[in-house]
């Protein structure tokens, strides 16, 4: 089982231990999609691929059977256009060696998961890392499944093997945790305004407010 620490500072991400991998979010996933919003976990999962780019955090993507399931989302594929998608045959990501290779290049233990569907593509490789020593965090919000039972169900199931669920802009939150390190703060704001809804629209707004003059 993983050995991560669960409360205290160390229980927190930073860019500097993480890596992230993203699994199959391929247009016949999101067809059966049901558990939230298509275009929320589409726009989710694109502000978490630019997140871990403005940080520079390890990025693994993969597919399943690409040539009949679909490429990978056009919107992720634009973040790492040098990335060619991992495309397997297994449905768990964590059988296919290419992966555990890649993610195990990284020397990173902290492993982000996110991917459709959440009670088969997101379990399975959670749920094998987890117990091979790596502390797993799994973006709900980034996720889906064929309903919205199967992806609760999936995330109990996680959270009793001690994966730890978590949501795309608190792994932005904890990667930045700091203001005053000033050389990410532009392209935080950046992918908050782009993907991050009411917040981005927010901080906009501040922005306004900020470059008005005063009378």
């Amino acid at each position: 089982m993983s050995t991560g620490s669960k409360v205290g500072l160390d229980a927190l991400l930073t860019p500097e231990e993480s890596v992230l991998v993203l699994i199959d979010h391929q247009p016949f996933q999101f067809a059966n999609l049901n558990s939230h919003e298509p275009t929320m976990v589409l726009n989710n999962v694109v502000g978490l691929a630019k997140a871990a780019k403005v940080f520079k955090v390890p990025t693994i993507l993969t597919t399943v059977l690409e040539e009949r399931g679909g490429l990978l989302v056009q919107g992720v594929r634009d973040v790492f256009p040098e990335q060619k998608p991992i495309n397997r045959t297994f449905i768990n990501t964590w059988q296919d060696a290419r992966v555990v290779a890649a993610v195990k290049a990284t020397g990173r233990k902290k492993l982000i998961i996110a991917g459709l569907w959440t009670e088969i593509c997101v379990a399975m490789p959670a749920l094998q890392a987890a117990g091979e020593g790596f502390e797993v965090f799994a973006v709900t919000d980034a996720s889906g499944g064929v309903s919205k039972e199967a992806h609760d169900m999936a995330v109990r199931r996680l959270v009793q093997a001690g994966v730890v669920p978590i949501t795309w802009m608190a792994v932005l939150g904890e990667w930045q945790r700091d203001w005053a390190r000033e050389q990410t703060v532009p392209g935080v704001a950046e992918v908050q305004a782009q993907h991050g809804g009411a917040s981005g629209v927010a901080f906009a707004w501040e922005m306004q407010l900020l470059a008005t003059a005063q009378v």
